[in-house]
């Protein structure tokens, strides 16, 4: 099965090795059918602490790495 991958921005880099990453996905709401937005916050693995906030990053699913970090960051984007 193959892993997923996600796009976001970096919100927070103050853990060591880990940064916050904000997801927005759209939908269409099935009753009103209007565009709606929704975020999620997402820790994920930075072994050597490259990203800053503001950066925009691509995340991929691991094997859990701590209680909530389930992600690890694959590639900076732009």
């Amino acid at each position: 099965m193959p892993k997923r991958i996600l796009q976001g921005t970096v919100v927070s880099d103050k853990n060591e090795k880990t940064i916050v990453v904000k997801v927005e996905r759209r939908f269409t709401h099935p009753l009103f059918k209007k565009t709606v937005r929704r975020t999620k916050n997402y820790k994920a693995h930075d072994e050597l602490n490259n990203h800053k906030v503001g950066d925009h990053v691509s995340i991929q699913e691991c094997a859990p790495i701590s209680k909530d970090k389930r992600w690890t960051v694959i590639a900076a984007q732009g």
